[in-house]
């Protein structure tokens, strides 16, 4: 059964208009998760807020977001205010911006969410404005309030339905020439270079989903079994692991990682 969706609204296209729900793309609630207890009761340890001078706990009533202006001087700000701002992207997508999919870089893909059209009259206007996206290659940009501030989104058409990416803001990606403007002045040789491409190519696979497994998560879920029934758990032994060492002849490395790449079993 499909998760309930946690946004409903509208998809907007000039004068198009349809009805859409989304739901985010990603889970972890299959992910195993702990309580903090008290090792002598195993009660569970609560968390709380408390005033930082006073000492006391503070409801939830009583609790507000403040803006430092000054050393112990803040702006308080209301959660009426916060759903205030940014009212009308609150429940429309309004696509005014369209940009080449592949001009937008990863680094600024935040969240995916998958966009469907809500009741089967918006399939029709869903299903144009997807594939228009499609056949000339672009995304669609537009705001949302979404997680309780407005976001530039990402629209991109997918299958029969639509990814929406948050989008990081600009004030949180770092510009990567200061990073890398010292980097790549040296050119491979060309020797060099087919011979790395024969060894990224001894490697390569199709994409499947097992290789994002978590085995830490595996690992535990096998811990938790055995001790349920009151087996006691080995320390798995840790693997031995040579420190790498810089590389001085690439060639001489080259030709024996292709050498070992062949000789392994497939």
């Amino acid at each position: 059964m499909a998760p309930r969706s946690f946004w409903k609204g509208y998809l907007k296209l000039s004068l198009v208009t349809c009805r859409v729900s989304m739901t985010p793309a990603v889970s972890e609630s299959g992910k195993v998760r702990f309580h903090n207890l008290n090792r002598k009761t195993h009660n569970r340890v609560m968390s709380q807020y408390v005033d930082a001078v006073t000492g006391e706990a503070v409801e939830d009533e009583d609790q507000v977001k403040g803006y430092a202006k000054g050393e112990d001087d803040y702006v308080l700000i209301e959660d009426e205010e916060f759903d205030d701002v940014g009212l009308e992207s609150t429940r429309t997508i309004d696509l005014s911006t369209f940009v080449p999919v592949e001009s937008i870089g990863w680094i600024w893909y935040d969240r995916p969410h998958y966009l469907a059209p809500d009741d089967e009259v918006s399939a029709e206007a869903f299903a144009v404005i997807r594939e228009a996206m499609a056949k000339t290659g672009t995304a669609g940009i537009a705001r949302l309030v979404m997680y309780r501030r407005e976001r530039a989104v990402l629209l991109i058409p997918k299958d029969k339905g639509i990814v929406v990416w948050t989008l990081r803001y600009g004030d949180e990606v770092r510009d990567a020439d200061s990073y890398f403007h010292d980097v790549g002045k040296e050119k491979p040789s060309s020797q060099h270079l087919t011979m790395m491409k024969k060894l990224i190519g001894e490697r390569t696979a199709r994409w499947d989903p097992s290789m994002a497994d978590d085995p830490v998560q595996d690992r535990l879920l096998d811990i938790i079994a055995a001790r349920k029934k009151g087996k006691k758990v080995k320390k798995p032994a840790e693997p031995k692991q040579e420190a790498p060492s810089n590389v001085i002849d690439i060639m001489s490395a080259l030709k024996k990682s292709l050498a070992a790449e062949r000789k392994a079993p497939r």
